[in-house]
């Protein structure tokens, strides 16, 4: 916002004349306050498209759609939209600085400020940024006077919500976006151990562990079905808990989910491929009737060349009302950029379905892609107890939250018991088999 250097302008409060503030102080006091950034674009009289980058842009009334934008009355762009009538304001996002820079006039030699960009005219025949986080086209309805700058008030004739990300601010006379924030809380859910048990013969084991495991508080995938499967006889075999609510199941069709859910688990869990639109059709088509208990988890959701798809995805899942949408980073082969990168698109345009996130244990970077997780707005996370089945462990994520000062619903200290628990048994088993092939070879 431009304060000239020197006011002459008094107000009267009382009797007496009181000076205006101190114009620096002023600047500086405002310089404080973030905002927004756009692009207002207008015409020239011979229709020619022109544009400038500002801050001074908000709302005015909903009914009828009316917003203001606040221009020098020495700027170009403030007598073209005087003359015109009409205006367009384009909202940036967290990663369009370069655009911002650029019609502020900050690139020196450039001829044209609208280049490498994709364009939109809408009903004005303004321009409108595609790529904007989104756009209003206006049409001026009223001029106020604002000391050295012109209140331009434009009802707005069209509108686009193009993309859902984190938004560019302008503060202290910088550029930025929204500090990370850490949770106050987060969940965990282990995705392994059940699995795990079963194929390595300990099923005399699991009634205990599965206690174990959701007396700490944490979720547990008690069974893991595939389409053709019977779900009456893998469900029947599974070693309840007092807490249902505490546990999901993986499934591969609707008659599983519902039989899932008849046996009173918190969530049913289906994998969709986000490049494949029949795969994600297919799974709308599973949890239709029953979203608010489904947890999609979409496949290898970090490679480069999925992200379009993944966001279309979220968008098809959660306008079907799904609970919990999962991705998990497969073979742990994102970088903690590419997790970050994605993550800021995703989480607002997942809400309000819970978003996880599922680390590979292999990956000595998972935590630091857990804390970046957690600080894009991940409050959930998929794990398995002891690291099992690739998963970042249980153990290892409540210490980071701990450290963090992260709190969770999961006892720490029965978790480490279990822990050393699973441990013993798994080396008592795998020497018992090794026994038992030695005898055999000898035989």
């Amino acid at each position: 916002m431009h304060v000239p250097e020197r006011v002459d302008i008094v107000y009267s409060f009382s009797d007496k004349e009181v000076p205006m503030v101190d114009p620096a102080t002023f600047r500086d006091v405002m310089a404080q306050w973030p905002s927004g950034v756009t692009i207002v674009t207008t015409l020239d009289a011979d229709g020619v498209r022109k544009g400038m980058t500002a801050s001074s842009f908000s709302s005015v009334s909903l009914t009828p759609p009316l917003v203001s934008v606040c221009l020098l009355k020495s700027l170009y762009t403030h007598k073209l939209i005087s003359d015109s009538g009409v205006f367009g304001v384009n909202v940036l996002a967290k990663d369009q600085q370069e655009v911002a820079r650029r019609f502020a006039g900050m690139v020196p030699g450039l001829e044209d400020r609208f280049e490498g960009e994709e364009w939109t005219i809408a009903e004005t025949g303004v321009s409108l940024l595609d790529s904007a986080l989104g756009w209003v086209d206006c049409r001026v309805v009223h001029e106020y006077e604002g000391g050295d700058h012109t209140i331009f008030v434009g009802e707005v004739v069209a509108a686009n919500n193009a993309r859902r990300s984190a938004p560019l601010l302008f503060h202290s006379r910088g550029w930025g976006q929204f500090a990370d924030v850490l949770p106050d809380v987060a969940g965990v859910a282990d995705t392994g151990l059940v699995q795990v048990m079963r194929d390595s013969g300990l099923e005399a084991e699991l009634p205990d562990a599965v206690r174990m495991v959701t007396d700490a508080g944490v979720r547990l995938r008690v069974a893991e079905l595939q389409h053709g499967d019977d779900a009456d006889a893998v469900l029947a075999s599974v070693p309840w808990p007092a807490d249902r609510s505490l546990t999901t199941v993986l499934v591969g069709d609707r008659l599983q989910a519902q039989k899932a859910l008849e046996q009173g688990v918190g969530a049913v869990e289906l994998v969709a491929d986000c490049l494949d639109p029949a795969s994600v059709t297919k799974v709308l088509a599973c949890v239709d009737g029953i979203a608010d208990k489904a947890a999609v988890a979409l496949t290898d959701p970090f490679a480069p060349e999925r992200h379009e798809a993944v966001l279309e995805a979220v968008e098809r899942l959660c306008a079907a009302g799904v609970r919990e949408i999962c991705l998990p980073d497969t073979d742990g082969a994102a970088t903690a950029l590419a997790v970050r990168d994605l993550l800021q698109e995703v989480v607002p345009l997942a809400r309000p379905a819970s978003l996880r996130i599922r680390l590979d244990g292999a990956d000595r970077l998972a935590l630091v892609k857990g804390l970046t997780a957690l600080k894009s707005g991940v409050r959930d996370f998929d794990t398995a107890l002891g690291g099992l089945q690739h998963s970042v462990s249980v153990e290892d994520l409540i210490r980071l939250l701990g450290t963090l000062d992260v709190a969770s619903p999961v006892d720490p200290e029965a978790l480490s018991s279990l822990a050393e628990r699973l441990s013993t048994i798994q080396t008592t088993a795998r020497a018992a088999l090794a026994a038992r092939n030695t005898v055999g070879a000898a035989g």
